[in-house]
C-alpha cells in the first residue's frame, strides 16, 4: 500500500470475505496479515507492513465462535505496540449483544465486558451495525458509530416490495420501535407479535396485535439465531389472513435448525446483510451486501465528515 495512503485496512480470518470488499469500494488494497495458528489452538497475529503513525482500520466480526473476538484483540494489540496512530475495530455484528443488562440474578453482563476487553486492548473508535440494544453504545468510553442496515434495506424494499399492500410487523414486542421507524418512513401499518419464552430460543406462545388479513407483510428483526421466533411469527401471519410473509434482518446468525425451519416456513424469503457469512443452502435466504456503507463510513471517518447522513432512517 501507498505511503500516502492516510489509512490502512487489516482484516481477521472470518472477515476477509468482507474486508475485501470495503478495499474494493475504498479502491484499496487489503493490507498485509499474518495469523498463525498453533497445534494447541492458540494463535499469534504480526503485521506484515509498517503501521506506525497510520490510522489502521481493523475489520472483524464477533460472531462465534470466540477466536474471532480473540483475533481482534490480538489484532488491536499488535497494532498498538506497533506505533500506530490510531486504532478503529470495524464490528459489523457485535456479538455477546444480547447480554445487555442483568435479567435475572448473578449473570454477566456481556456486552460490556466486551466493551471494556475492546478499550483495554487499545481500540480508540468501534464502527458497528445495528447493536442489539442502542445502550450499549453507552458501554464505551470512546466513540461509537452506530450504522444501521435501513440503509441498505430500504433501497431493496422500494425497489422490489408491492407498497401500495405491505404491513410491517415486529416478531417480538422489543423489536417495535424498529419496526415503528420502517413504518412511518414508508408510510404503511404496522403489527406486533408477542411471545413468551420458556427458556432462551424456545418461543411457548405468540399472538399478533393488529390485523394483517389481505396483506403482504414484512417482519423486521435485528438478528435471527435459530429462526424460531421469526419462523412461528410468519406461520401465524399466514394463519390470520396474511397474503404472504417475507423478512429482513441485520445478521445471519443462523444456528442449526435456523435454515430448515426457514425453509419449512410461510416465509417466501428472508433478506440478510452479510455481516456474518451465510455458507449453507437455503433457496429462501437473500444476503445484501454493507461493504459500500462501512467503506463510506471509513472514508468519512478518516476525513473528519459527518457519519449520520449515511442514515436512511
Amino acid at each position: 500500500m501507498s505511503a500516502q495512503t492516510p489509512f490502512l485496512v487489516f482484516s481477521g480470518t472470518n472477515s476477509r470475505y468482507l474486508a475485501e470488499k470495503i478495499c474494493k469500494s475504498l479502491n484499496c488494497p487489503l493490507g498485509q496479515m499474518n495469523i498463525q495458528h498453533f497445534a494447541d489452538g492458540e494463535f499469534s497475529v504480526s503485521y506484515e507492513e509498517t503501521i506506525r503513525g497510520r490510522d489502521v482500520f481493523l475489520v472483524q466480526s464477533t460472531f462465534p465462535n470466540s477466536d474471532n473476538l480473540m483475533e481482534l484483540l490480538l489484532m488491536v494489540d499488535a497494532a498498538k505496540r506497533a506505533s500506530a496512530h490510531s486504532i478503529i475495530a470495524v464490528i459489523p455484528y457485535f456479538g455477546w449483544a444480547r447480554q445487555d443488562r442483568k435479567d435475572k440474578p448473578r449473570v454477566s453482563i456481556g456486552a460490556k465486558l466486551i466493551a471494556d476487553m475492546l478499550s483495554t486492548a487499545g481500540v480508540n473508535r468501534v464502527i458497528t451495525m445495528d447493536l442489539h440494544a442502542d445502550q450499549i453504545q453507552g458501554f464505551f468510553d470512546i466513540p461509537v458509530d452506530h450504522l444501521y442496515a435501513s440503509t441498505v434495506f430500504l433501497e431493496h424494499i422500494k425497489s422490489t416490495f408491492p407498497l401500495e399492500n405491505l404491513c410491517i410487523a415486529t416478531p417480538d414486542v422489543g423489536g417495535t420501535k424498529r419496526a415503528s421507524t420502517y413504518s412511518k418512513y414508508l408510510g404503511v401499518p404496522m403489527v406486533i407479535c408477542h411471545k413468551s419464552r420458556l427458556r432462551a430460543n424456545e418461543v411457548a406462545e405468540m399472538r399478533i396485535i393488529g390485523e394483517v388479513e389481505g396483506l403482504d407483510v414484512l417482519l423486521v428483526d435485528d438478528m435471527v439465531d435459530t429462526a424460531g421466533t421469526i419462523t412461528k411469527a410468519a406461520n401465524l401471519m399466514l394463519e390470520n389472513g396474511a397474503r404472504s410473509v417475507r423478512a429482513i434482518a441485520s445478521h445471519a446468525v443462523m444456528s442449526d435448525p435456523a435454515s430448515s425451519r426457514v425453509d419449512q416456513s410461510a416465509l417466501t424469503e428472508i433478506i440478510f446483510t452479510d455481516s456474518i457469512p451465510y455458507a449453507k443452502k437455503c433457496e429462501k435466504v437473500k444476503v445484501l451486501s454493507i461493504a459500500d456503507m462501512f467503506a463510506e463510513a471509513i472514508r468519512r471517518v478518516c476525513s473528519d465528515e459527518s457519519i449520520s447522513t449515511l442514515y436512511a432512517i
